[in-house]
């Protein structure tokens, strides 16, 4: 339920560990440039290497362009519960799916392939 340096740190641990990285196993994780990410105060277990994404880069993360479509419906709102956010979300998605060339506008660049 939050972001913050401890919590990336504890993430990275779990997912080296459920991934087997080690001195034998290199895993290279692409991340944003969240200050959590690039902080020198995490703790990057052995067999993980930090790759940041380049500054102002969104067309290498294509689905970083989707947030404004499934922010919409849930913009300024309140949710009593996450279970309410979730169906809220879940619908959109339902929606946005069949809506391929909304999707597509979002996030086709000249040089991504269809």
């Amino acid at each position: 339920p939050t972001v913050s340096i401890v919590a990336f740190s504890i993430a990275l641990a779990q997912f080296a560990q459920d991934l087997g990285a080690g001195a034998d196993k290199l895993i290279v994780l692409l991340l944003d440039r969240a200050g959590w990410h690039l902080s020198r105060q995490v703790a990057i277990p052995e067999g993980i290497q930090l790759l940041p994404l380049p500054a102002y880069s969104p067309e290498l993360q294509p689905a970083e362009r989707l947030w404004s479509l499934t922010d919409e419906p849930i913009a300024n709102r309140y949710f009593a519960s996450i279970e309410q956010l979730e169906a809220v979300l879940a619908q959109r998605c339902m929606i946005l799916q069949e809506q391929p060339e909304v999707i597509r506008a979002h996030t086709c660049f000249h040089w991504l392939p269809p």
